[in-house]
């Protein structure tokens, strides 16, 4: 008999976006294969309410602060449910963890690395990517090369595993259904990113290409919120781009929205892990582009499933939105070839496949 694994997931972050996602739909999906999954994160975080909907045991506990505090409540909660594995997402949770987990051969610990920025060298670091954990994984093989390199991490304990998307759910659809669902307007050429507002997200730079005049009949939405929305708006009404930059806010539910683009956009200046709005915007077909940073270039080929346009270059942007208007051959092989990605390696059964398994050899025995 296969045996039912209990997990604990822990993260910091107080924001919303690919990360916390994440968390949920792979607690959603080892739930289902028949594992005890629980959260514990902060009190009134989008990710705490979201578990809570979802139906996933949540343990409210302040693990954003390096404290006796949450160290105290994480004992509390190894205490009671008796973790097999302890998966952490973000710096803060994994050092209470390891603090939580020291002199302990249960539970096993695996560090979860979702971001593709660098990680400075040194004793503290490769302990805690190095020591702690029984397995690090990472959302790119951009991200695993670097840990390996900057960290000295043995390659056999650092896995790959890209975020998985529900290609049932993210599918192309009706644009007009869409469309209308969304309140966009039907005959306008619309370019859409979803991503929090962030600087390194590049949304500056979309708000820039869509001055340009060969764009003077598109509309430009933005979905997600974030600390760059006032910034984002004032740079929109000096343009005078008001009526053609839609700010549509956080949304439960993208997918009508990717349905309703012709054109979708990621021109991050920051170097990104495996972007999942960038999987599910290429599993709905909606052709896409982006900048090549990070693991990006992992999940689009440049002129075949997507197009690359340089970093921080708003002309490149408007550039490559122009050849996607004008050339409808051009944007239906993108859209396919996207698709066909998505179905080929971007599924959440593979996800969870290959994390049931770093979980599985991770667990230490009960005997």
């Amino acid at each position: 008999m296969t045996r039912k694994l209990t997990i604990l997931h822990t993260e910091a972050s107080k924001g919303w976006g690919g990360q916390e996602i994440r968390i949920l739909d792979e607690s959603d999906g080892m739930r289902r294969r028949g594992h005890d999954v629980q959260i514990a994160a902060v009190d009134g975080t989008p990710l705490a309410e979201a578990a809570m909907r979802r139906g996933i045991p949540f343990h409210a506990m302040p693990i954003d602060r390096r404290s006796f505090k949450a160290l105290s409540a994480l004992r509390r909660v190894m205490k009671k449910i008796d973790p097999d594995v302890i998966v952490t997402h973000s710096s803060t949770d994994s050092w209470v963890t390891a603090a939580a987990c020291l002199l302990r051969r249960r539970p096993a610990v695996v560090r979860v690395r979702h971001l593709g920025f660098q990680v400075a060298g040194g004793i503290a670091n490769r302990w805690l990517y190095g020591r702690v954990p029984s397995h690090v994984v990472t959302t790119g093989e951009a991200t695993r090369n670097m840990l390996v390199e900057s960290l000295r991490l043995k390659p056999e304990n650092v896995t790959s595993i890209p975020t998985g998307i529900d290609t049932e759910r993210y599918k192309p659809g009706d644009k007009m259904r869409a469309r209308t669902q969304t309140g966009l307007i039907a005959k306008n050429f619309v370019i859409g990113i979803v991503a929090t507002l962030r600087v390194g997200k590049g949304h500056r730079f979309l708000v820039d290409a869509l001055n340009d005049p060969r764009l003077q009949e598109a509309t430009l939405v933005i979905v997600g919120d974030g600390p760059q929305e006032g910034n984002l708006r004032a740079q929109v009404s000096s343009l005078g781009l008001t009526e053609r930059v839609i700010f549509a806010g956080r949304q439960q539910d993208v997918v009508p929205w990717l349905q309703s683009f012709d054109a979708f956009a990621l021109p991050s200046i920051a170097i990104e892990g495996a972007p999942q709005a960038v999987m599910q915007a290429m599993a709905a077909g909606v052709p896409t582009v982006v900048t090549p940073v990070g693991a990006i270039p992992e999940l689009v080929q440049d002129g075949k499933s997507g197009l690359f346009v340089n970093v921080s270059d708003a002309t490149a942007l408007a550039d490559a939105f122009s050849r996607i208007q004008g050339d409808p051959v051009l944007a239906e092989r993108l859209s396919k070839e996207a698709r066909a990605f998505a179905e080929a390696g971007c599924t959440i059964a593979h996800m969870l496949d290959m994390m049931e398994d770093v979980l599985r050899k991770s667990a230490p025995s009960r005997g």
